[in-house]
């Protein structure tokens, strides 16, 4: 690859990356936001403590396709519609003007295909309403020949997450 070729290729995955943090922050709904960012077999993972699932049942389980393919797959029992849904049964995210850094400063390596970003959110249980503030990393990866993100890990505070939703 080409130098200008990798530049080309950086600034379309930040343009993908940037248009899909600022979905989320916008709170778009995330149907809208797999379909606009995501390929049709994108896979998210957030990683944390499988101790932790009883309370946060989308930590450490990889979702994979959409919502839309299970009917044509029944194999297919956790989708990325499936995160979003337990993510937001379970939390709630209130974002301020500081969540989402400048896109020129989310890390991106076109050799390896990815994207790193660091937000800052306020988060609430659902269930207590007790809320806490945290810093969490998304890493992007396997974008397609149309830089659909296919790939979505999450590193964030489960400890935070797990106590804020338990009695």
């Amino acid at each position: 690859m080409t130098a200008s070729h990798d530049s080309s290729k950086a600034e379309a995955m930040r343009d993908t990356a940037e248009t899909f943090c600022k979905a989320f922050v916008a709170g778009s709904p995330p149907s809208e936001t797999l379909d606009k960012c995501f390929t049709s077999n994108a896979k998210i993972l957030e990683h944390g403590p499988t101790w932790a699932t009883e309370r946060l049942p989308f930590l450490g389980i990889t979702f994979q396709g959409r919502s839309s393919q299970k009917f044509a797959n029944a194999s297919l029992k956790n989708t990325c519609d499936d995160y979003y849904d337990l993510l937001t049964s379970v939390l709630s995210f209130h974002p301020s003007d500081d969540t989402m850094p400048p896109k020129e400063e989310f890390m991106v390596d076109p050799k390896r295909g990815t994207v790193t970003i660091k937000l800052h959110a306020n988060f609430a249980s659902i269930r207590t309403g007790k809320s806490w503030e945290e810093d969490f990393v998304y890493v992007l990866s396997e974008f397609d020949e149309d830089y659909k993100i296919g790939s979505q890990e999450l590193w964030a505070d489960p400890l935070s997450a797990w106590m804020a939703v338990g009695d």
